[in-house]
């Protein structure tokens, strides 16, 4: 059913993203990879795309703090594609400190970052899918955009909005064959955590797999992380046709963390 759409997804060259950008490739969707890496890799990594998927693949690095920056990735897949049908605003950054000593340019850069540009993308993005009546929106959020923990007042504030922000487009678009959704991990697998788990294991001088279980089961029931490629199926079946009927919603992949 996707083959021949355009996807793009942002902060998509390693964990989530990635694996969502690989998912939608192997269901014959076209792909505009997006992220910091330098431009030649980027370009190697689209050829890798469409050589192993057999689909047509572009890179941008476009810092999407930046409205223009935002505005000329849009403008570029859509010259290149006609379209963007499925959009996935996947990037995003942390910083963790208390609210009192949070340096105000990280506040800033989270909040642009985590939040504004996924408004910019999906104001570009949607007239086009709008004309066609049809389109995919998927905005990673967090289990932080439905619950909270300490020192992450910038990241929780991103995430909430974007949960809310995400209903109200799916609300403006409902009749238009459009659908908004926001999908909510938990502990994901990914070498970001890994360096957590390696340093809880040397502070309290217990093993790997021990600390990894203790940095898990302090916030969720279930022992073990979502892998990103879960992560990436769950956006490829909210793409399908089965979830033509799901929108507005905010989905957690989350281990029972939110079930507390």
């Amino acid at each position: 059913m996707l083959k021949g759409k355009t996807a793009l997804v942002t902060g998509s060259t390693s964990g989530i993203g990635l694996a969502t950008a690989q998912h939608l490739a192997s269901e014959g969707c076209n792909i505009v990879l997006h992220g910091l890496m330098p431009e030649a890799e980027g370009k190697a990594l689209a050829q890798s795309f469409e050589q192993e998927y057999k689909i047509s693949c572009m890179f941008s690095d476009a810092n999407i703090k930046s409205v223009e920056a935002i505005k000329t990735l849009l403008d570029s897949a859509i010259e290149t594609f006609g379209a963007i049908d499925i959009l996935v605003n996947n990037a995003g950054i942390q910083h963790t400190e208390n609210i009192v000593d949070f340096p105000e340019e990280k506040y800033q850069d989270i909040i642009d970052i985590n939040l504004s540009s996924a408004f910019y993308t999906m104001k570009y993005a949607l007239p086009g899918m709008q004309k066609k009546g049809w389109g995919r929106i998927i905005n990673i959020a967090s289990v932080h955009g439905l619950v909270a923990s300490i020192d992450k007042a910038a990241y929780v504030a991103s995430k909430h909005g974007l949960v809310g922000m995400t209903k109200v487009v799916a609300i403006e678009n409902a009749a238009n064959g459009v659908t908004a959704n926001a999908v909510c991990p938990g502990w994901v697998d990914t070498p970001l955590i890994g360096n957590q788990i390696d340093s809880i294991a040397e502070q309290k001088g217990i093993s790997v797999e021990e600390a990894k279980v203790a940095l898990i089961t302090a916030k969720q029931p279930r022992p073990e992380m979502a892998k990103p490629s879960e992560i990436g199926a769950l956006i490829g079946f909210l793409c399908s046709d089965a979830a033509q009927g799901i929108t507005g919603s905010a989905m957690p992949i989350d281990g029972g963390w939110t079930a507390q």
